[in-house]
């Protein structure tokens, strides 16, 4: 790329959701009169969708203008704001019990309804990640069905299932036709910093530890796919892990590599297991075949350290509206990040990939990043001062979750 072209951006890790009551008419008719007795009562945990600013995430003028200003091309999108019947957030909420999986399954339906009307209104910029739920398999499976009929190119967020669920655990064989499913259509799986984190209740310090545990929870689904021998049975998956760090990824891969070896050869005696799974290649080779990185507010030093993870494997990700992202300061981030470092391949990196792994059309994103996106070789010249009024942890020495 030459110094006065402009890159075009991609963000892999983007948040949106309507507001409480703006769900109501994506919801069947027969939950209306449920839906106004829970939303009455309901309390809203986050303290970041109780802003004035909380419109971020459903305002197409506000939501276009911040990114075209930030000079972000395109958005894949997380949810961010409580659905219907949910306690909290979808990205993090608990699996529901048997009892609550009706309603909840219903909150998640009116979400995807909303999303897909709300990304259709930016068309080519806007990749909406649908939700599911894994209490009942053939009901995943329809709704995979759904997400893919219905232009959310984003794919599906794995729901959490932290340990004492109630649930299988990922590895297990009953989710087999979720992952056929994904892979008949072409369905992206992903997975969210934060997601599968047990929760322990409110307490002092239950934020912190939640912070330093989440990219762990975050991480398991990588394994749990990779040695149950999904990706052997399914070699078209596609897996993203966002906000998760990225320094973890070559240790992780080495471990996975070694274990392996170890339970082909029998040298592994804690469980008697007679007939332990045989992978056809090395869990490493499972990761430059099927799986990225949604790397969030990239540091310069996730940069410097991305050939132990493949260039081609990460996707920057802003983290918009969140406080930890890079808005407004995405220009500065970049140039912070990726100062010095050869143009085709940030390029990749905060765009490309991202548009093969989702399916962007780049010759639409080209006239909107001739536009707004940022200057090669303003990119390369790199960052006298970092704002002083920025909260992101884009400016850190590692992103959070590189453990």
């Amino acid at each position: 790329m030459t110094g006065s072209e402009r890159y075009i951006v991609i963000s892999a890790d983007g948040h949106a959701g309507a507001d409480l009551r703006d769900y109501r008419p994506y919801l069947e008719a027969a939950f209306h009169d449920e839906f106004d007795r829970w939303a009455d009562a309901f309390v809203n945990p986050f303290g970041d969708l109780e802003r004035a600013d909380a419109e971020r995430n459903w305002n197409d003028d506000v939501r276009n203008a911040a990114l075209d200003a930030d000079g972000v091309a395109a958005e894949v999108l997380y949810p961010n704001t409580v659905p219907p019947f949910f306690p909290m957030g979808g990205l993090v909420a608990m699996s529901p019990s048997a009892e609550e999986f009706r309603l909840r399954l219903a909150g998640l339906r009116a979400h995807n309804r909303w999303l897909a009307e709300w990304c259709a209104r930016l068309p080519g910029r806007r990749a909406g990640i649908g939700q599911i739920l894994l209490n009942d398999v053939d009901e995943a499976v329809r709704d995979v069905e759904w997400i893919s009929a219905n232009g959310l190119t984003g794919g599906v967020l794995l729901p959490g299932l932290p340990p004492g669920c109630g649930l299988d655990p990922l590895h297990s064989p009953r989710y087999e036709p979720v992952w056929q499913a994904c892979e008949e259509r072409g369905v992206v799986l992903n997975v969210h910093g934060g997601s599968g984190s047990p929760f322990d209740g409110f307490f002092p310090a239950t934020l912190p530890i939640f912070a330093l545990e989440a990219a762990f929870y975050a991480h398991r689904p990588l394994w749990s796919l990779i040695l149950s021998g999904v990706f052997d049975r399914h070699p078209g998956l596609k897996l993203v892990l966002a906000e998760a760090g990225s320094s973890w990824v070559p240790n992780t891969l080495e471990a996975m590599d070694n274990i392996q070896a170890k339970q082909e050869e029998g040298a592994i005696g804690v469980l008697n297991i007679p007939d332990p799974l045989r992978l056809g290649m090395k869990p490493s080779e499972y990761w430059h075949a099927n799986c990225w990185l949604g790397a969030s507010f990239m540091t310069r030093g996730d940069a410097e350290e991305r050939h132990t993870v493949g260039v081609d494997r990460i996707m920057w990700g802003s983290d918009y509206p969140h406080e930890e992202g890079t808005y407004p300061h995405t220009a500065e981030s970049l140039a912070h990040t990726f100062a010095g470092i050869d143009p085709d391949e940030v390029a990749r990196m905060v765009g490309l990939t991202a548009a093969a792994v989702y399916g962007f059309d780049l010759d639409v994103l080209r006239p909107v990043a001739d536009r707004i996106g940022p200057r090669v070789d303003d990119v390369r010249a790199g960052l006298d001062t970092v704002p002083a009024d920025t909260t992101s942890f884009a400016f850190g020495p590692r992103s959070v979750g590189a453990a």
